[in-house]
């Protein structure tokens, strides 16, 4: 992979060249939305060579003979000896058992390494507020001095981005690392512990194991939230918005794009069930008007997340409420995109003002600190 001292690529499909476009990928934004049909091998060989590098699924399974894992929208079809795509849960004896018994349930069939209320692969620690948090401007934590945050990074994600800033969750053997129980994890908080935040990873392929630590710190008084691509089965997502509906939390919603051929390239996945779990967790806003229940957030990524993809964005958002706060992130080289600059001052101006122009009244750039003057 090149340096950021030397960042010109050429597109393969028409030729152009620049900085803002990812090597690993080799496609420009523009070929990606009007020749997509020719960019999809390269797309998805793109991908699987992230997944390759760590020994994950290259693509979710579709065994003829396999259980269909239904916890989020890659809709694993798992059989005898495979894994699902996001590691956590795999065919094989615990599979032919099953098939054997009088238990014809099509989720007990399946081996789950983790993500269950017994067993979750990931690590946490206290984050003093205020924090940054993608909604502290919005959020019942933004001024709670004196307390602390306890943030939950899931070791897995049922998403591939390519830029992805917590990567090195990957390294972890769910077989092999220890363990955290929902009860165990929810008796980390203590007196001054005023809200928990899942993140990842995602929590996404880990939902039964969040939702169930998450009620037993509910019963404690603990504000649950959520940082998530919105890739669950919508009853979970629906439990995961009533348990912030009632403690006092928040759904931060990550939107990386609104094109889903851009969302598929940049992730490896479509972004239907993201857009559709969004929906209608912001449709009960009005449950809550006094404190912001969901919050959307959006990646600038330096020439595929331009303003005019923030603006439909917007608008998609702004249709559902106006009011709904909406965080613009700058960009920082990550992973298999080490070579695109940071979100330049200019790109993400011309976002906050496509965001506005969209009809939202309630838009900030979340992180000014990262961005640049590259471009």
């Amino acid at each position: 992979m090149k340096s950021l001292a030397d960042t010109v690529q050429r597109c393969v499909l028409c030729g152009t060249e620049s900085q803002l476009i990812i090597e690993h990928l080799g496609v420009c934004s523009k070929c990606l939305g009007t020749r997509f049909d020719q960019a999809r091998s390269r797309v998805q060989a793109a991908h699987a060579e992230t997944r390759r590098a760590f020994g994950l699924p290259q693509a979710p399974p579709g065994a003829a003979d396999g259980v269909l894992c239904p916890l989020c929208s890659r809709g694993c079809v798992i059989g005898p000896g495979e894994r699902g795509y996001c590691g956590l849960r795999a065919g094989g004896a615990a599979l032919e058992d099953a098939k054997q018994s009088e238990d014809k349930s099509r989720t007990k069939r399946l081996n789950h390494l983790a993500g269950t209320p017994a067993r979750g692969v990931l690590h946490w620690y206290r984050d003093p507020l205020p924090t940054n948090c993608v909604a502290d401007w919005v959020c019942a934590g933004h001024q709670r001095y004196g307390y602390h945050n306890l943030a939950v990074f899931y070791a897995s994600c049922s998403l591939n981005c390519l830029y992805c800033q917590n990567w090195h969750f990957r390294e972890v053997d769910p077989a092999a690392s220890d363990g955290t129980s929902a009860r165990e994890l929810a008796d980390c908080a203590n007196s001054r512990t005023y809200c928990v935040c899942y993140f990842g990873g995602d929590p996404a392929s880990q939902m039964p194991h969040a939702l169930a630590s998450g009620q037993y710190l509910a019963e404690r008084g603990v504000l649950v939230c959520w940082e998530t691509a919105g890739t669950q089965h919508p009853k979970l997502m629906e439990r995961a918005v009533q348990l912030s509906l009632e403690t006092g939390g928040t759904v931060k919603f990550d939107l990386k794009a609104f094109d889903e051929k851009l969302h598929t390239a940049l992730t490896g996945a479509s972004n239907r069930r993201t857009l559709e779990n969004f929906s209608r967790a912001a449709a009960r806003l009005s449950e809550r008007p006094e404190l912001p229940l969901v919050i959307a957030s959006t990646l600038l990524v330096p020439g595929y997340v331009t303003p005019d993809e923030v603006g439909r964005i917007a608008h998609f958002i702004a249709d559902i409420n106006p009011h709904i706060p909406y965080a613009l992130l700058g960009f920082a080289p990550n992973f298999y995109v080490p070579d695109l600059p940071r979100t330049s001052v200019d790109h993400a101006e011309a976002a906050l003002g496509a965001a506005r122009d969209a009809g939202l009244t309630n838009v900030r750039i979340g992180n000014r600190q990262l961005l640049s003057r590259d471009y």
